[in-house]
């Protein structure tokens, strides 16, 4: 595969096959692609309801305090103050949590990280708003935080749960096996956040019954309404949670913290009130990838083959949880990575510290051990005097093999063919010495950099993930699939959050029943739950209720036919509209055959079951795999470690290509998110306090920090399992890229480039060296 070059897309060797019109395969556009490019899409801060208060949030200036009194006297005497809220004011549960549920709504005798909420107020003006929350006067006893993860196993417990979330010792192997050669490491990867496109937002309205609406861009709807009505002390059928226009989403899009406390004021007021937080309050407010030590020791042969791998990791997980076990069981999994590795030795904790929250990110776990174990593969092969790609080459996992948790690897695992694929892509051109490619340069046309000094790299990273929900998670969605005088509807609370499931939905029923236009419903929590959107979930999961659903409508427009005409319905055909049999003897309109009628039918997926990894880190925790294989290429100026990354080849294991412009795109954002995980993103923190939480001081790629993003090849090796066979796209390259490129910076400085980002100072090569 490679892309086309005036599409982007993916174009297969060979004679150009023309792709079809609609259904799977076919480059349907997003139906709401027109609305965001016109800035008409409606977004969460644009909503407005009459009567609308707006809310304020009071966050602690802290990482670590006792609060000593909160006052608010002043605060509720303020002209258009209609309502303020501490944790005094929280009439059910007083913490939430999607998976452990110790984080408060509000701080009520301590608080445990820099930016946690205290108090809310709802006011008839933002502004007024704003100034009621800063005119809340708060006493607090300012503590020594707990910044270091290292030291959170001997501090004063920071929670009453204590500092350990979860700690997994994975034992794979005979501990007394040593190899020839052993090369050992000490990585660090930084605090990277989603940095959504819209900061948060959403609208509360109260109802007629005490309950209460929620307007909101969630990911997991059902979930925030289950939290958001346990401390609203509510039944959950009275707490509505609609999906708003969701601008993107790369982790957890709204967190419950802005949600709660919305809902909240419009109870309390019996007003609609709307928050649209700032860009540092959505910085502080929200969780964002874990920060984490790695230590490795690798144990090979002489002649480069792995015979044991020796980690510990350490997750920072901040003030509070939430998903940092199923992190945790992530990054220890996938340890070693997609290699054979007979003897592995993993020791995985995730602790609490006085740090922002940590959370789900894409990728999370895996982006981290990726860039630690492609680290080690780099060592080993320069110890050994081998080429990268070929120390890779013996080692890569295939179907067949086992991970170090004991799970067999059943799904397809085409890992030698990847790497294989960015290895043999040709390199790119080197730039011309000359004033017009100035541009070209690390550090761009005004960049103090000489070309003289410009090294260029070549590095190699491969990188898996794991599909949808692990360790026992239950992995159901529900679809309804309607049809009425030529119109399919599709009904499903899979959340469109730009992975493109609206218009894999319409595919579906596209290529099921031949029907041109179909639409899909807005999602609410009044329809049956479909589950988060991450891992590649609705894809599969989704997707697979959708087709359900679509097959048992065709069922019931087929068969009346096939009665008539005294023939199965499995030899009917529907195609562009129309029903025909095997023989010709039938031939009509799927119209004419509906007869006005409406048609409709529920379906449901879930995939097999999978188990939690057992005292020994062992068990079959994942429902399938994905892989990635990148070829990094870089431009480092050794003498100032400016970075430009000239051009990355990517070769992925996507199972099925579903709608190859969107594919595309996906695997290009996320190169370029990972782009940023190496060289420029860390939300830095100086003894928990956040510094510059904004857009500025948080420095995200820009289309001018993309490189030249080549699709090599797209293996279609479909996966039995999985509906339509098709895997992730975008977590994967994620996962991989951070790793090709500091793999690329080592080959060009000589350096060992052991910390995500890469800081300019440790791209500078040593002189002599």
């Amino acid at each position: 595969m490679s892309n086309d070059a005036a599409t982007g897309t993916p174009a297969l060797d060979g004679p150009r096959q023309e792709p079809p019109a609609h259904g799977l395969g076919a480059s349907l556009p997003p139906a709401d692609a027109r609305a965001k490019t016109e800035g008409t899409f409606p977004y969460a801060a644009d909503l407005w309801a009459e009567g609308l208060l707006w809310a304020a949030i009071l966050r602690s200036p802290h990482p670590s305090a006792r609060i000593v009194s909160i006052d608010t006297t002043a605060a509720a005497e303020m002209p258009g103050v209609r309502a303020v809220v501490t944790h005094e004011d929280v009439p059910g549960d007083s913490a939430y949590g999607r998976r452990v549920a110790d984080r408060p709504v509000f701080a009520s005798e301590v608080v445990r990280h820099h930016g946690e909420a205290i108090a809310a107020v709802a006011a008839d003006h933002p502004d007024t708003a704003r100034m009621a929350a800063a005119a809340i006067a708060v006493e607090y006893e300012i503590l020594d935080p707990v910044t270091d993860p290292e030291k959170a196993f001997a501090a004063e417990p920071l929670h009453p749960d204590g500092n350990l979330i979860r700690h997994i010792p994975l034992r794979y192997g005979d501990p007394g096996v040593q190899g020839e050669i052993v090369v050992e490491g000490l990585y660090r990867i930084g605090r990277q956040d989603p940095a959504p496109i819209g900061a948060e937002a959403g609208l509360a309205v109260p109802r007629p019954d005490g309950g209460v609406e929620i307007y909101t861009a969630s990911t997991d709807p059902h979930t925030d309404r289950d939290l958001a009505a346990a401390c609203f002390g509510l039944d959950p059928e009275r707490v509505k949670v609609v999906v708003t226009g969701v601008p993107g989403a790369t982790g957890d899009r709204e967190d419950p913290g802005f949600q709660i406390p919305l809902g909240l004021l419009a109870l309390r007021t019996g007003c609609p009130v709307k928050l649209a937080a700032t860009r540092e309050e959505s910085f502080l407010g929200h969780a964002h990838r874990h920060p984490t030590l790695l230590r490795y020791r690798h144990h090979a042969d002489s002649e480069g083959r792995l015979v044991k791998v020796e980690a510990q990791i350490l997750l920072d997980a901040g003030a509070y949880a939430d998903d940092s076990s199923e992190s945790l069981a992530a990054a220890v999994a996938f340890a070693c990575g997609p290699y054979v590795v007979p003897h592995a030795f993993i020791e995985g904790w995730a602790v609490r510290t006085n740090n922002p929250p940590s959370g789900h990110v894409r990728g999370e776990g895996a982006m981290q051990v990726c860039a630690a174990y492609e680290g080690q593969m780099d060592k080993l092969a320069a110890t050994l005097g081998l080429d990268p790609a070929e120390l890779r080459l013996r080692n890569v996992l295939a179907t067949g093999d086992i991970l170090p948790t004991g799970q067999t690897v059943t799904c397809p695992a085409p890992v030698a063919e990847l790497l294989q694929a960015v290895r043999d892509f040709p390199l790119p051109a080197l730039p011309k010495d000359t004033p017009e490619a100035a541009w070209l340069l690390p550090g761009g046309p005004e960049g103090a950099g000489e070309p003289g000094a410009v090294r260029r790299g070549v590095g190699y990273a491969l990188g898996m993930v794991h599909m949808l929900g692990a360790e026992g998670a239950d992995e159901v969605s529900t679809a309804t699939v309607k049809v009425h005088d030529g119109v399919a509807t599709v009904i499903c609370a899979a959340v469109e959050t730009g992975q493109g499931f609206s218009t894999l939905a319409r595919q579906i029923v596209q290529e099921t029943l031949g029907i041109e236009e179909v639409h899909v419903a807005s999602v609410d929590t009044d329809q049956p739950p479909a589950g988060p959107a991450a891992h590649g979930r609705h894809t599969w999961v989704s997707g697979g209720a959708v087709e359900r659903a679509a097959k048992m409508v065709r069922t019931q427009l087929l068969q009346p036919l096939a009665h008539k005409f005294g023939m199965s319905t499995e030899l009917l055909q529907i195609t562009d509209g129309k029903i025909t049999s095997y023989d010709g003897v039938l031939s009509t309109t799927v119209t004419e055959a509906m007869d006005g009628k409406e048609l409709w039918a529920t379906a449901q997926c879930r995939p097999h079951p999978t188990e939690p990894l057992d005292e020994a880190g062992q068990g079959d925790a994942f429902v399938g795999l994905a892989f990635c294989a990148i070829r990094a290429v870089v431009d480092v100026d050794i003498e100032l470690g400016s970075i430009r990354v000239v051009e990355m080849a990517v070769a992925q294991d996507v199972g099925r290509v579903l709608n190859p412009a969107q594919l595309a795109t996906r695997i290009e954002a996320g190169i370029t998110q990972g782009i940023g995980t190496a060289l420029t993103e860390n939300l830095r923190t100086t003894r928990g306090l956040v510094r510059r939480p904004d857009l500025t001081g948080y420095a995200l790629p820009t289309s001018l920090d993309a490189p030249d993003i080549r699709i090599v090849k797209l293996v279609e090796e479909r996966d039995v399992v999985a509906p339509f066979g098709a895997k992730p796209a975008s977590a994967a390259p994620v996962v991989t890229a951070p790793a090709a490129v500091a793999s690329a910076v080592r080959a060009a400085t000589g350096r060992p480039i052991s910390r995500l980002p890469i800081r300019p100072q440790a791209a500078v090569a040593v002189p002599g060296a």
